[in-house]
């Protein structure tokens, strides 16, 4: 055994009780920017949930993905509507975050949001005082893995708000970007 085999063998954390346990402490070293997805009912009646699984997938043409749980009344919404909108929530809506975790029944009486049922374009409720930014969003494919959906949504429009700064999780802990100070 070499000396650089020794010193990364004793410095090697304890082996998870599971795989599934290890790719969730592997994952919650990897900050992400947090959103809150909304959409709504067949009849106006707003749903929605924090999610930290949102990516880009690509520009031409502009294609979003969200991963939702499985049997989620946000879920199925958004499958009933077709429609989604990603709020990327700014560094101060950590309570937003919070709420939207939690399952509250009321959380939207207890947020500032707007839906305009008769413009084309909005695909669910804006978060107006808690986003940086809001990507409304068409259904354009589905994809089943384990307990989640992954939900591909071709954008229909992005509203940026100005002088926000993006809420960032990881590590159990909510933050406002930009975080620490940059490594050259």
């Amino acid at each position: 055994m070499t000396e650089l085999t020794r010193l990364n063998e004793s410095a090697r954390p304890a082996a998870p009780a599971s795989v599934a346990e290890g790719q969730r402490a592997m994952m919650s070293g990897f900050p992400t920017g947090v959103a809150v997805l909304t959409t709504t009912e067949p009849d106006g009646t707003p749903r929605g949930m924090t999610i930290s699984s949102v990516c880009s997938v690509t520009l031409d043409p502009p294609v979003l993905l969200v991963c939702l749980r499985g049997g989620s009344p946000t879920l199925r919404s958004v499958l009933d509507t077709g429609r989604f909108a990603v709020n990327l929530l700014h560094g101060a809506a950590r309570p937003v975050a919070e709420l939207f975790a939690s399952g509250a029944p009321d959380r939207f009486d207890r947020v500032r949001w707007e839906y305009d049922a008769d413009d084309p374009y909005t695909a669910g409720p804006h978060l107006l005082h808690d986003a940086h930014a809001v990507a409304d969003c068409q259904v354009s494919d589905e994809h089943r893995s384990g307990d989640h959906l992954v939900v591909f949504g071709s954008v229909l429009r992005v509203t940026p708000f100005a002088d926000r700064q993006p809420l960032v999780y990881g590590k159990r802990q909510y933050r406002a970007w930009p975080v620490g100070t940059d490594v050259h």
